[in-house]
């Protein structure tokens, strides 16, 4: 099913989202449903607070862009690593229209549960490394917007 997109300055994109005690057939249909919403928005990624879900879950497919790349659902997604430094250009579901450099780590390490409750450990480099590092911010309460305004070498 397709959820409704919350966009800027919507207030439940700022709260920090809660981890999810263990998978279940919830979560597995909320993650089902993310997909159905971010490929209908032609997204390559989508956090649960974006469709007002205040649980650590996150989607994503950078195949449109890495063809070699598969869809990837993450719950409970933690940065446990992270190196370098890299400019790039992002965009936001829930900020339509706009677009800006933004400064994240070139790599990174994220540990967490794939949509069967299985623990997972990606070691990202590039966009895979940008997106997750976005959607995670998602999870945390922090927005394209806030980025634009943070310092270049910012590691909130």
């Amino acid at each position: 099913m397709q959820r409704r997109i919350l966009t800027y300055p919507d207030p439940f994109l700022s709260k920090r989202a809660v981890p999810v005690p263990g998978v279940d057939g919830k979560i597995r249909e909320l993650v089902r449903d993310m997909f159905e919403t971010m490929y209908a928005a032609n997204g390559i990624g989508l956090a649960a607070t974006q469709v007002g879900v205040g649980k650590r879950v996150i989607v994503l497919d950078i195949s449109p862009v890495e063809e070699t790349a598969a869809p990837l659902a993450l719950v409970n997604p933690e940065i446990v690593a992270k190196q370098g430094q890299a400019e790039g250009v992002e965009g936001c579901l829930s900020v339509p229209g706009v677009e800006g450099m933004v400064c994240r780590h070139e790599s990174v390490v994220v540990r967490g549960w794939n949509e069967n409750g299985d623990p997972v450990s990606i070691e990202a480099h590039g966009l895979l490394s940008r997106v997750l590092q976005h959607e995670i911010d998602h999870l945390d309460g922090i927005l394209l917007v806030d980025r634009l305004a943070a310092p270049a070498a910012s590691s909130k």
